[in-house]
């Protein structure tokens, strides 16, 4: 059978493919245009589980927050290369999925990616689609969110840092000051009592060994150990580390100044943690145009 110009625009319209991918659904199904969808997500489906296996190690970081501004999210969406970032079509999705995380308040990242995204579809099976229409692996990988009688403040750093600060006490600029200050100095926790005691062991048996090489009496090692105990502390801890914006004064002392104090905060970095394969650039474009 004959398929018109408006069936056609009426596929596009509700999958996002392209006018010929439209037109084949449409001609392999009859017109049936229900058929074709469920075709073509079939397709996508396909395409995607080949592409499961490429690092997608780029991405971006989207916040959203309630309009009160007591409820916030952060989502990290992978992609394989920085050029996608910058598309429509994945910046859109990306904002999509973090506003679903933050309408609907999931569990974990797999109750996310259950959650209706598109009319009936799951935001896993949007990835999929989507992972088939730009070619490139993609991963909806994690969040994290926050919901406060406090205040909430958040920092984003060209997409790729992304820090959640909950406050009590203070206002919005303030936890935004010690949400980029996170972001900067890359704190492990809030206070020294949420330090790990093997973390703490772990750096007082390294300090042991690099005192012992000195001589020095065993007395004289203790106190040293103390010392840079003390200094690896205040290095690591959100409180204990000078002010970026103020180095004379520490987190805590502005807290302090403020009234305020800090009652968590949560950062992601897009592709932290994961392996990522090195390649010749001209390699890895030629692999990709390939594949697709």
């Amino acid at each position: 059978m004959a398929i018109s110009a408006g069936l056609v625009k009426e596929l596009r319209e509700r999958t996002g493919s392209g006018m010929m991918e439209c037109k084949k659904a449409l001609v392999e199904t009859d017109g049936d245009i229900e058929a074709a969808i469920e075709l073509m997500r079939k397709s996508g489906a396909a395409k995607a589980d080949k592409k499961a296996g490429r690092t997608a190690a780029e991405g971006l970081i989207i916040f959203k927050a309630s309009d009160d501004c007591k409820n916030a999210v952060m989502v990290e969406v992978n992609c394989e290369t920085d050029f996608v970032t910058k598309g429509d079509d994945f910046i859109n999705f990306s904002s999509a999925v973090a506003q679903v995380a933050l309408d609907k308040k999931p569990a974990d990242i797999d109750a996310l990616l259950a959650l209706p995204l598109e009319g009936e579809i799951s935001v896993l099976d949007a990835t999929k689609n989507l992972i088939a229409k730009i070619g490139e692996n993609m991963n909806v990988r994690r969040f994290v969110s926050r919901t406060t009688d406090g205040v909430l403040g958040s920092y984003i750093h060209g997409g790729r840092i992304g820090v959640l600060v909950e406050l009590q006490g203070g206002d919005e600029a303030l936890a935004k000051d010690i949400a980029m200050h996170v972001a900067a100095s890359r704190p492990n926790c809030v206070s020294e009592k949420d330090v790990s005691a093997d973390l703490i062991e772990k750096e007082k048996e390294i300090f042991t060994a690099q005192a012992a090489e000195s001589g020095k009496p065993a007395d004289i090692i203790e106190k040293m150990v103390e010392g840079r105990i003390k200094k690896f502390l205040k290095e690591v801890t959100l409180l204990g580390q000078p002010f970026v914006k103020n180095p004379d004064q520490t987190v805590e002392q502005l807290l302090e100044s403020a009234g305020a104090t800090v009652v968590g905060f949560d950062r992601l970095e897009v592709g932290e943690g994961i392996e990522k394969k090195v390649e010749n650039f001209a390699e890895e474009v030629m692999a990709q145009a390939q594949a697709r």
